[in-house]
């Protein structure tokens, strides 16, 4: 694996196996194949062809369609179609400044393929010698990417929240970082990336932030979602990411960027200009 292998990774997909899902005559998402299968028993919502998957255009208005929409889904749950339950709900647009059409469960957004969006926050340290970063790993038991690297903050942006707010929140849960430092990270971009998984497609928007910490402050999980954190040098964050499959999938494209803006991956590294094309492709 290399940085380049692993943007790569984080955008392919083979829409042959989806159909497209709209929302008043715009497309929204792609919807697997298999899971339209499930989608058939209710005809007053959705509206199937062999080319597409329309949301009932009598469903004219955002709560129409989100309260239409969300009996679906627990049903889908229950019966085990949809696998896990997230408890909160995104906004279903085409960017994040975009007023939504309607909102879903996090965890059926796969299946439907409409962007998701995240924050991801790295936590940096100063010292004598270079910079630090604070490395999360992941629960065992986390339904996905279980014992894998992570940002030392990450999490999901709802609707109903401000990205500022909710990095704050997370911040608070993830690593019990008191507000007073949180509030000084720094808002360094975002990320998107479209790739295919085991629920479908994940078409992603990560907000990325810098947050400069003292050496004395130690990051502890409140809410079972972190087994450890490891204060590791940034070196080693390139070693890890370029070499291994360590890190979580989409977190590698994070410290790509990271990588980049400190000055590891620079213009001399023999695949920079693919790098950066890739990374930032849509991005700014």
């Amino acid at each position: 694996m290399t940085y380049l292998n692993k943007i790569h990774h984080c955008n392919q997909v083979d829409f042959s196996a989806y159909s497209p899902f709209y929302i008043d005559n715009q497309r929204y998402g792609h919807i697997p194949k298999r899971f339209v299968e499930h989608l058939q028993q209710w005809s007053d919502i959705f509206q199937i062809s062999t080319d597409k998957v329309q949301l009932n255009p009598e469903l004219s208005t955002y709560q129409q369609r989100s309260e239409a929409l969300a009996p679906v889904l627990d049903h889908l749950h229950q019966t085990g179609v949809i696998d896990t339950w997230v408890g909160e709900l995104y906004p279903v647009n085409h960017a994040y400044a975009e007023k939504g059409v309607m909102q879903i469960e996090r965890a059926a957004a796969l299946y439907f393929g409409v962007r998701c969006y995240g924050v991801h926050m790295n936590g940096l340290v100063k010292k004598s010698d270079g910079i630090y970063v604070w490395v999360a790993v992941r629960a065992k038991d986390k339904p996905f990417f279980s014992g894998r690297l992570d940002q030392m903050v990450a999490g999901g942006q709802p609707v109903g929240i401000g990205l500022m707010d909710n990095l704050l929140k997370e911040c608070q849960e993830e690593a019990n970082l008191p507000t007073e430092l949180a509030s000084q990270a720094q808002a360094r971009g975002y990320l998107n990336y479209q790739m295919e998984t085991q629920r479908g497609i994940e078409t992603s928007t990560l907000f990325n932030f810098d947050c400069w910490l003292p050496e004395d402050f130690v990051p502890e999980n409140t809410d079972g979602e972190v087994d450890s954190f490891e204060l590791v040098p940034i070196q080693a964050v390139a070693e890890l990411t370029d070499n291994t499959s360590r890190f979580k999938d989409n977190c590698d494209l994070c410290n790509i960027d990271l990588l980049i803006r400190a000055g590891i991956i620079t213009e001399q590294h023999a695949d920079y200009q693919e790098i950066t094309r890739l990374l930032y492709q849509d991005s700014k």
